[in-house]
């Protein structure tokens, strides 16, 4: 038995690209900007010159301004203090709600203060895996000290680093753990069966405009990031997994960057054993706040934290979102799940699990592990995920409970395609090769 959690916590990032959104053949640099000096109160707003990509960055950072108050870790803080909101490398909005007891409350994101501002620009929220249209080149970069660091290094420890940054977007769920046992037995059911939510929510398969030979381009991309920080943990499955062995891990992980004052001194490749050790910057300690820093950059598939953190999943439209965090509460708050989830994955082995997230990024569905393709293990997790939530018995003032958040997934695998497949049916079929109706069918 692995016990309650102590809380119930399901943080709800989502990441849209509103780069992405500005799309609309009669949106002009001077309408935009008009619309961003009248909603955001700007009193001198010049537009930039570049073309609507440039005004869209400049729309990102805009609207965290306006809308937000102080920092937290994560961002900015919303007026209502429900969510943090902060722009990345390529203007790309992050949302992230604080702490959350029912998925029910994931339908209810306090997204109100960002749609307000979107609506009244005549702008679009696009979220899937990756951006469909033009080129990494074609997007322009926010000037930020820390993303000009990660952007010279990363192409020295991979080759789509830069795509990575430019051009991707992920649903995640965060969920809590009662205690360290708990954390490493929730750690290792997760990192096995991770693979098969990215078949579930796989959805870019649209490169540069044409369709490619993937379902997730997304997941494609993580696979030569830089596998230093990034992709599966096998150590996981090894006796003695713990808070100690992850720190041990992340000590080893090269660094970034050391932020001091409002400066980013560049330590890529360096590791945080040595920081500690004094070796990196002369008469400098090591601070919570580097190592905080630090952390945030380490990206594999489950990252663990304060709590752990699925990172596997392709954006999705907004009726799926909450699909995501319903899928992990009904499959690990559960310990009867818990064990079940253990005993269909625990004898696979490394090498088989890591051939798996190879393979789904190209197969989907059709990705096999031990002769089971990955459609039918969806569906047996899928059951298990429905009971968890039936035992849980979160009800709604209407006395519904938390099963059906599941039933978007369960269309998927009914379906038999991943959403992926069914995005390319649109777009071989009534969208005639175009990708510009993917704004009115995928845009929230």
């Amino acid at each position: 038995m692995y016990g309650d959690p102590l809380d119930d916590l399901a943080h709800f990032p989502i990441s849209a690209d509103i780069s992405s959104a500005i799309r609309a053949p009669d949106k002009t640099l001077a309408s935009v900007a008009d619309a961003l000096s009248a909603v955001l109160g700007s009193p001198a707003f010049a537009a930039p010159t570049q073309g609507l990509d440039a005004i869209a960055l400049f729309a990102a950072g805009r609207i965290v301004s306006h809308l937000t108050a102080p920092w937290n870790s994560f961002g900015r803080v919303t007026p209502d203090g429900r969510a943090s909101v902060r722009s990345d490398a390529r203007g790309l909005l992050s949302f992230k709600e604080q702490v959350l007891f029912s998925i029910d409350s994931c339908e209810n994101l306090g997204n109100a203060s960002i749609h307000s501002v979107s609506r009244a620009l005549g702008l679009a929220w696009l979220s899937i895996g990756l951006r469909p249209f033009g080129t990494r080149a074609d997007v322009p970069a926010m000037p930020k000290q820390r993303y000009d660091v990660m952007r010279a290094y990363m192409p020295t420890v991979g080759s789509r680093g830069l795509d990575m940054m430019m051009r991707t977007a992920t649903v995640q769920a965060n969920l809590d753990f009662a205690d360290e046992a708990d954390a490493a037995a929730k750690m290792r059911c997760i990192n096995a069966v991770t693979s098969i939510l990215t078949a579930l929510w796989a959805a870019s398969p649209i490169v540069d405009e044409q369709v490619s030979e993937l379902q997730t381009y997304r997941a494609w991309i993580w696979r030569d990031t830089d596998n230093q920080r990034a992709g599966m943990l096998p150590w996981v499955f090894e006796d003695g997994m713990g808070f100690e062995r992850y720190a041990d891990y992340a000590l080893d992980v090269p660094m970034y960057f050391v932020k001091r004052g409002d400066q980013y001194i560049d330590v890529s490749g360096k590791s945080f054993r040595d920081h500690l050790a004094g070796k990196l910057l002369p008469g400098e300690r090591a601070t919570i706040s580097d190592w905080a820093n630090h952390v945030s950059t380490i990206f594999p598939e489950v990252r663990l934290k304060r709590y752990i953190e699925m990172r596997g999943s392709d954006g999705g439209p907004w009726r799926r979102l909450p699909s995501l965090p319903a899928f992990w509460v009904g499959l690990i708050y559960d310990d009867a799940n818990l064990d079940a989830c253990w005993e269909i994955v625990k004898d696979w082995t490394a090498e088989e699990r890591q051939k798996l997230r190879d393979d789904v990024p190209r197969l989907g569905f059709k990705a096999t592990i031990r002769n089971q393709y990955i459609l039918d293990l969806a569906v047996v997790l899928l059951r298990l995920a429905e009971k968890g939530l039936v035992r849980r018995n979160k009800l709604d003032r209407n006395g519904r409970d938390e099963t059906r958040y599941l039933r978007p997934l369960q269309e998927i695998v009914a379906r038999g395609i991943t959403p992926a497949e069914e995005l390319l049916e649109k777009y071989r079929g009534p969208w005639k090769g175009s990708v510009e109706p993917i704004f009115d069918e995928y845009a929230y």
